[in-house]
């Protein structure tokens, strides 16, 4: 389990099982002794905005610019635990009731005071309108949240729950009651800007969109997160390329200050030798999979996918795309670096074309003369990301010699994660930026309408564990629970993850103060760092 500092609170035996889980808040962080200054920090990314709205987001570049208007209640270290931001202690009253003490010295930017009715508000607000997204899919237990006081704001479960507090906290952007509340539904509502223009409580406010080109953020003065309650540089602006090759360009050539998104492997030592440029790396919490979609009647078929799990060169991939910076899971949704649920006894499935092709044979099909088998499944990924892009092409390859056929699709960003929320797809092949709580990723990722259940699994006895790793408190029953859960995935083939890697981020040598977090969602222009870096003055 992630380490935890234990809240300070007067309650019962029972509550006391509960482990509450608590943080007082430190002094913001000391980043940096710089003042504000006029400078325009320019960050590369390679897709536009789709939602304005952060608690629909699709794209990582909706996430990295509402991020920076939208606080979260709690943020993420390296190791996965959860650390203040908005919230200053939080745990449970009892094994129903949950609680956030929030700060009391946050305002959004048209001067309302941020207080815990905005965090309930919110709250109740994604529970009855349903968006999509990570955030409704946490929800699952919440009855309802209430501002009990300014500060504090307590919320009913409708059954035990151990992971919600910190995943709420953590995952859940909070939004302006006074702002959102106009709109019929959360989960339809643009918060385009064109009423009134854009709030925020970040360190910075989308004031300009030029679509397929630019977003410009300003700065928001008054930001407690950071040393000096100011943001150090003027203006934030996202540009938008066509891929990561052309950002790397223009980093060199000082057009942008920052990449947002991961480097490439094989370009991450050469930048790390490039006068001018510094790489920062980031923690991997996450992990690449492919998923085979089980409303495909071939897919169903368990000898089906575990061929194709035989059919994949997991070493060469970890080597040639990853130039060796990826490590293998053992085939299992418990990472090396969730040390206390990691299950070593969990194999990696085997390269082993032969065999692959025994299973399809014993699934029913016979190979025609060309020795392809009568099946063909369509693979889609996001030509966007470059590293899965190569990888495809070698699963593309290597499933050939066992004769599975796979047609690649590759597409925009944005079009292939429509396509993923709508089913279209046999074999989805992408990337789960953060995948820190066991208990909460299988719930959304395996069970019935989870909200990433991409194989469209429902396991009765897989269904079970999860149901009842979310139910205790108790560390050691909850790790014997989440391992036998990912023996079901693996020895299933509900998911076929394949490594898990560290990040690497650029960002040009006359800019310092980054503050690297977890994950291409955050890594060095979550909002704490972006409101804290600045000009070396060199």
């Amino acid at each position: 389990m992630r380490p935890r500092k234990i809240a300070v609170a007067a309650a019962t035996l029972a509550v006391a099982a509960l482990a509450l889980s608590a943080c007082a808040p430190s002094a913001p962080p000391a980043a940096s002794t710089a003042t504000a200054g006029s400078a325009t920090l320019t960050i590369a990314t390679t897709t536009d905005v789709v939602n304005y709205n952060p608690l629909i987001g699709n794209s990582r570049s909706d996430y990295w610019i509402t991020n920076l208007m939208y606080p979260h209640l709690l943020e993420i270290a390296n190791d996965g635990s959860k650390e203040p931001q908005l919230a200053t202690k939080w745990g449970y009253v009892n094994d129903t009731t949950g609680f956030y003490e929030i700060r009391d010295d946050m305002k959004w930017s048209d001067g309302e005071p941020l207080t815990a009715e905005d965090v309930a508000w919110t709250m109740n607000a994604v529970k009855k309108d349903k968006p999509s997204g990570t955030f409704y899919g946490q929800l699952g237990n919440l009855d309802t949240a209430k501002a009990v006081s300014k500060t504090r704001v307590e919320f009913t479960l409708t059954k035990p729950d151990s992971s919600i507090v910190e995943e709420i906290g953590f995952w859940g952007n909070i939004v302006p009651k006074h702002i959102f509340e106009k709109a019929d539904s959360v989960a339809t509502f643009p918060n385009d800007g064109k009423d009134g223009g854009w709030v925020s409580a970040g360190p910075y406010k989308l004031t300009k969109v030029q679509v397929g080109q630019s977003y410009t953020m300003d700065r928001v003065d008054d930001y407690p997160l950071v040393k000096g309650g100011t943001p150090l540089s003027a203006k934030v602006v996202y540009r938008v390329f066509p891929d990561i090759n052309t950002e790397i360009l223009a980093l060199q050539s000082g057009e942008v200050d920052a990449i947002a998104n991961a480097l490439p492997p094989a370009q991450v030592a050469k930048l790390k030798s490039t006068s001018g440029i510094t790489v920062t790396e980031s923690v991997g919490l996450g992990y690449a999979h492919m998923t085979y979609n089980m409303n495909n009647p071939d897919l169903a078929k368990l000898e089906v996918r575990q061929a194709l799990s035989q059919a994949v060169d997991y070493d060469a991939i970890r080597k040639v795309v990853l130039q060796g910076q990826a490590v293998s899971t053992g085939s299992s949704p418990l990472m090396p670096v969730l040390k206390d649920y990691y299950d070593k006894s969990i194999k990696e499935y085997s390269f082993d074309t032969d065999k692959a092709r025994s299973l399809m044979e014993k699934a029913g099909y016979t190979a025609g003369s060309d020795g392809m088998f009568p099946v063909k499944f369509r693979l889609i990924y996001s030509l966007q990301d470059s590293v899965t892009s190569q990888w495809a092409t070698l699963v593309k390859d290597s499933a050939a010699k066992a004769g599975i056929p796979i047609e690649l699709q590759g597409t925009e960003r944005n079009t292939y994660l429509a396509m993923t929320n709508k089913g279209d797809f046999d074999i989805y092949a992408g990337n789960f930026a953060i995948m820190d709580d066991p208990v909460t990723n299988m719930t959304l990722a395996y069970l019935p309408k989870g909200a990433i259940n991409y194989s469209y699994v429902d396991d009765p006895k897989l269904n079970d564990l999860i149901a009842q790793g979310t139910a205790t408190t108790d560390k050691q029953e909850k790790v014997k629970l989440m391992r036998e859960a990912a023996k079901i995935v693996r020895d299933n083939v509900y998911d076929n993850i394949m490594y898990t890697q560290n990040l690497y981020f650029a960002s040009s040598s006359k800019w310092t103060g980054f503050i690297s977090k977890p994950s291409e969602l955050l890594s060095i222009v979550n909002p704490v760092s972006v409101a804290s870096a600045h000009p070396t003055g060199k």
